[in-house]
């Protein structure tokens, strides 16, 4: 009888412990990782077995093996490298807490997480095997504190205090009126499930900082959500004064993918790696320029570096020289070839970075080809002086243009002054056509993606028109 009373009590402790493991814990795994609201019951929390008071967690799916975008966004770039393969394989299984929730919960703002794992107030389940009086060994779950740089292993599941359920929605009004949202709306270039492009205007700049009252980022955030419940991304940037193609990620995979793309492609062409087979990712800027280059066509491999001017109160890129010391990172790679010259001195081009560096194509034009871009001042100042009485001579004789009147957009913004026409020239530098790979259509099944799909998936090629300024210029020099 004896025997038969202990083995009753270890079935019985054996069922209350898989009861609490696979009752109050079983999360359903799903394939976007959608988190799961659920409540359950701390059996021992920091292996404090006294404390019995029900608290209620917020509750992750269990860490696996996931689609990593590096390894995605190397495949379209057509760059997968043994290297990189090797390391995306690795990635996959190993990520840190911080990264894990930020990836189940992309609601969250990254602040708040960050601040909950100061406060050490997030969670990881454990599971520790006890021994009781009789000698029987039982699984007890405990849930101790984990640290935002900690590294999860397959199958760790992660809770966060279920009063994360009540952050408030960031909201991102900015007191804008119907007309600008509806001016906003009205960049559209392009949008599908993965991606938002957008024709930016000149003078607005595609990211907040210090006395910047409107960005496109928060305005984005706040207008181009539509049903997500995340606000677009940016993936790469334009110059304040540059207009043209922005692609935006509307998810934080579809943007993780755009981003390794845009790395790989310059990294490609920084190491010159670049062969023959066509490249996925193209980037046409259109820029009038004051001169002509030499040659119709060519390419630009002019490494870049930033100098500080002005007794530390302003910065510049310049040509970096000094060629037996060029780090990768600095190389700056630029085809050009000429789409139409002026009897009036001025050179439409177009302009295909192969890199990204900060100003590559407007120190390119300038220090290089000795071609600088129509309104940027910056960086072709001595050529601008000589232009200040062109606009009055012959090229009023041959237009019959008048100077632009103030028609001011939302926002503050102009597009329609700033022509050659005019003394205060705006920068003529245009995105004007972007390819680029179609990531929603990879995203609608990211796990059977392979090299073979390449050759069937399609591009997305984009055109932005000119701002009305550019236009002007246009037809000007082409009447």
């Amino acid at each position: 009888m004896l025997v038969g009373a202990n083995l009753l009590r270890r079935l019985l402790r054996s069922q209350l412990s898989a009861d609490v493991g696979g009752t109050g814990f079983i999360i359903t795994a799903i394939h976007h990782l959608q988190p799961q609201y659920s409540t359950t019951t701390e059996f021992s929390d920091e292996g404090n077995s006294e404390n019995k008071k029900e608290s209620k967690w917020f509750t992750l799916p269990p860490f696996g093996k996931t689609v990593s975008a590096s390894e995605l966004g190397a495949k379209l770039a057509r760059k997968n490298h043994l290297k990189s393969a090797i390391s995306a394989e690795t990635s996959a299984y190993k990520t840190t807490a911080l990264k894990w929730v930020l990836k189940c919960c992309p609601e969250l703002p990254r602040n708040l997480v960050q601040k909950l794992f100061r406060l050490r107030q997030v969670r990881r389940e454990s599971i520790a095997m006890e021994v009781t009086d009789d000698g029987c060994q039982v699984q007890k779950i405990q849930l101790k504190r984990v640290g935002a740089k900690d590294s999860l292993n397959i199958g760790d599941k992660i809770f966060l205090p279920i009063s994360v359920r009540e952050v408030p929605e960031e909201k991102h009004e900015h007191d804008c009126t119907n007309e600008e949202s509806n001016f906003i709306r009205s960049l559209e270039l392009y949008k599908d499930t993965a991606i938002i492009v957008l024709n930016k205007p000149p003078g607005m700049p595609v990211q907040g900082g210090i006395g910047i009252k409107w960005s496109l980022d928060e305005l984005a955030a706040a207008w181009l959500r539509y049903d997500y419940s995340e606000s677009p991304r940016l993936v790469h940037r334009l110059d304040r004064d540059c207009s043209g193609i922005l692609v935006m990620g509307r998810t934080q995979m579809s943007a993780a993918i755009l981003h390794s793309v845009f790395r790989e492609e310059t990294l490609g062409a920084s190491k010159h790696d670049s062969d023959n087979e066509k490249r996925v990712l193209q980037k046409r800027y259109w820029a009038l320029v004051v001169g002509s280059p030499r040659r119709p066509k060519g390419t630009i491999s002019a490494p870049l570096r930033k100098v500080v001017v002005d007794d530390g109160k302003s910065d510049r890129i310049t040509v970096f020289e000094h060629n037996n010391t060029i780090l990768s990172s600095q190389r700056a790679i630029t085809e050009y070839r000429v789409i139409k010259t002026s009897t009036h001195g001025f050179t439409w081009l177009e302009l295909s970075p192969l890199t990204g560096r900060k100003h590559q194509l407007r120190v390119h034009c300038a220090e290089v080809l000795g071609t600088p871009i129509v309104g940027d001042y910056k960086y072709g100042w001595q050529a601008h002086r000589r232009l200040q009485n062109l606009a009055e001579s012959d090229l009023r004789k041959n237009s019959n243009e008048k100077v632009a009147k103030e028609n001011m957009l939302p926002f503050g913004l102009n597009m329609d002054s700033g022509s050659i026409l005019e003394k205060q020239l705006r920068l003529h530098l245009h995105c004007r056509e972007m390819i680029l790979p179609n990531v929603s259509q990879v995203l609608q099944n990211p796990k059977s993606f392979t090299d073979d799909d390449l050759s069937k998936l399609k591009s997305l090629e984009i055109v932005a028109p000119l701002p009305s300024y550019m236009q002007k210029s246009w037809d000007i020099l082409n009447s």
